[in-house]
């Protein structure tokens, strides 16, 4: 009887938390190229990668900064490498898409809706900031939709799918997952979905066991079984989420892009703290983690070979 893999994601950096949030996050290019790195070495499968602007740790979308870490990464490690096209919602489209246009990465990120994306809540958590930028960002976001229409999410589908970049389908909420169904009935996309359901993020769908299991039967009645599913808990939730998602068959997305937590109260010093932990998890559910090529098999992807970095 074979044993069931599970896909780790890790997301070391990205574009919710800020430098001043925790000393550990990765902001310049060789911090993420180590952050990336030791993820893969603690069992990540999959990494999926945004950049900061290594003075001040803005979240960046500029391909330059990404061909600063990549070569390193791909040298020391044999992970898919995904590349955000979410970027931050303050970036126009075009700007979130320049990076995964001009790297041609196996896999890229898509938000599958518009929605809004409130972070000001950590304006009542963090009260000091090293960079002006921090405080405005979150600010920001009280009165900023996080813009995905149906002509953007085309834009992308048809900008990438020339050169063969697959996509993690990032769905917020239940209407992501009918959209994501409306672009597979116009053959848009293929066949095998990667499905990342997104829990936790203030406009989107919460973190209640019961809201993960709703997203979990939407899916199953709107892909049946030509879909990987995955679980990203954002914040304090992240295992608890990722743990019950394994139980129910899903893969798993963890990493500091997503929640700064390596339990209650005190802060992950790494990415790959998180990867080990809901490794844990899934060995002791008796499943096994994919590694890099089990992954691209699973998710159907072009290989390494063909990418432009």
């Amino acid at each position: 009887m074979s044993v069931r893999k599970v896909i780790i994601t890790c997301a070391p950096t990205g574009a919710i938390h800020t430098p001043s949030m925790s000393p550990y996050l990765p902001v310049t290019p060789a911090e993420i190229a180590a952050a990336g790195i030791a993820a893969a070495e603690a069992g990540a499968a999959v990494l999926h990668l945004h950049a900061r602007d290594p003075d001040d740790g803005r979240p960046r979308q500029d391909p330059a900064i990404f061909r600063k870490f990549l070569p390193a990464i791909g040298a020391a490690t044999d992970a898919v490498i995904n590349i955000t096209t979410g970027g931050s919602p303050h970036m126009t489209v075009s700007e979130r898409l320049a990076p995964a246009v001009d790297l041609k990465p196996e896999l890229a990120s898509l938000n599958m809706g518009s929605m809004n994306f409130g972070l000001y809540p950590m304006l009542g958590r963090f009260k000091e900031f090293r960079y002006d930028w921090e405080r405005e960002h979150l600010e920001k976001s009280r009165d900023v939709v996080f813009r995905n229409t149906f002509a953007d999410i085309e834009m992308i589908l048809e900008s990438c799918r020339a050169f063969g970049t697959r996509f993690e389908f990032e769905c917020y909420d239940i209407g992501h997952l009918y959209n994501l169904a409306h672009f597979l009935d116009r053959g848009l996309v293929e066949a095998p979905l990667f499905v990342q359901t997104v829990f936790g993020i203030l406009g989107g769908i919460g973190n209640h066991p019961e809201d993960l299991v709703h997203m979990r039967r939407t899916a199953d009645r709107l892909f049946g079984s030509d879909y990987q599913w995955s679980i990203l808990g954002a914040g304090r939730k992240q295992i608890e989420l990722a743990s019950l998602g394994a139980t129910m068959g899903a893969n798993v997305r963890v990493g500091l892009e997503d929640s700064l937590w390596g339990g209650p109260g005190r802060l992950a010093e790494s990415s790959a703290e998180q990867v080990r932990m809901i490794r844990t998890v899934i060995e002791g559910l008796s499943l096994e983690i994919a590694t890099p090529d089990e992954a691209r098999a699973m998710l159907g992807l072009k290989g390494r070979a063909d990418v432009a970095f």
